[in-house]
């Protein structure tokens, strides 16, 4: 490990030399590259010298218990050798995830759809709820969210909706939340005051470039129809609804929020490539892929990962087994600790497969 630490520490200290170049901003694009590069191994760097300083202190106080000091200084010595020596393996721990090769789809937009599950009305409501936790949360972390579709109730549930989140590393962040959400609460309409359980589902797929997947347009079956809104009346008076068939797999997107059909062409395009590129992410048989698929699950809307219980005002994340009992502030976008915690449960398990 050392040697691979000294030669990211070598990279981090050019790229620090670089950077501090006069000129080095004449070439903004190659200046953000080497900047992007510096800010990914700085908490390597940190954490390195820290590891190389806890090293040198180590020897320095191994080289007391043989010097001619008194035995006080010697066993003060010995002491801090067991503290250094008790911390190192944490270090080293830390070390081995910070260096864990990244995913490139980390830093990718994403595109995420939400839809209602079983329940009815209860779960059009809840679908909603989860629509505003991620947009308050992309707000939280400076993310541009941007309505692609949107399909609602007349009591303003989420029949479907489809968004783009787009910031450095949005994709890094939700790309754990794929699957069948849970919510158990008393819904408005219950005289009874009964609990009732019902279910969205959300996908979550990284944006990817159409020329990331050559799509002919042969494959493509594109057709316009007048927007529909609640109980099919017509929302706008031209063809500007966008359906796009991709006809070798089937998958269909459909787009009608905007009064352009242009506008709903172009964001139909780019929902159609990030399903597809997911599609057959999936249906890789690599060992990368099954890796991914263990640890960030199979996008499956069927999986349940997470159960929202009202009454006891707590949110359990069943893949990893963690409850934060703050619902209330996690509906309002405060998501880091459970996002922090599947991150580091993805890490853990990556770094067990390299042992």
């Amino acid at each position: 490990m050392l040697e691979k630490l000294s030669g990211i520490v070598a990279r981090y200290k050019e790229l620090s030399l670089l950077l501090s170049q006069p000129g080095a901003t004449d070439d903004m694009q190659a200046w953000q590259s080497l900047v992007k590069e510096h800010a990914a191994l700085e908490p390597i760097y940190t954490k390195a010298e820290q590891y190389r300083n806890k090293l040198e202190e180590l020897k320095d106080l191994e080289g007391l218990l043989f010097g001619d000091e008194q035995k006080d200084i010697k066993d003060m010595a010995q002491d801090e050798i067991k503290e250094i020596k008790e911390l190192l393996p944490h270090i080293e721990e830390e070390l081995n995830l910070l260096m864990l090769p990244k995913d490139p789809r980390d830093e990718k937009n994403v595109i995420l759809e939400v839809r209602a599950g079983t329940g009815g009305e209860e779960a059009a409501l809840f679908g909603a709820t989860l629509v505003r936790m991620y947009t308050r949360y992309a707000e939280r972390h400076g993310f541009k969210v941007e309505m692609m579709d949107s399909n609602m109730t007349e009591l303003g549930g989420v029949k479907e909706v489809i968004m783009e989140i787009s910031g450095t590393g949005a994709y890094s962040k939700l790309k754990f939340e794929s699957g069948a959400h849970r919510v158990q609460r008393i819904p408005v309409t219950e005289s009874q005051g009964r609990i009732h359980t019902s279910a969205a589902t959300v996908a979550v797929m990284p944006e990817t470039e159409e020329v990331e997947l050559n799509i002919q347009q042969k494959d493509l079956r594109i057709d316009v129809y007048r927007s529909g809104g609640h109980g099919g009346q017509s929302v706008n008076t031209t063809d500007s609804a966008v359906r796009i068939t991709h006809l070798p797999s089937g998958l269909v997107v459909i787009c009608q929020d905007e009064k352009s059909q242009l506008k709903n062409k172009e964001k139909a395009m780019k929902v159609l490539v990030s399903r597809l590129y997911d599609l057959y992410e999936s249906q890789k048989d690599d060992a990368e892929s099954k890796l991914r698929r263990e640890m960030v699950g199979s996008g499956d809307r069927s999986q349940r990962i997470r159960t929202y219980n009202y009454p006891q005002g707590r949110v359990t994340d069943h893949r990893i087994n963690v409850t934060v009992y703050r619902l209330d502030d996690f509906l309002d976008g405060d998501m880091d600790e459970m996002i922090e915690a599947l991150t580091m449960y993805e890490r853990t398990k990556l770094l067990e497969r390299q042992k």
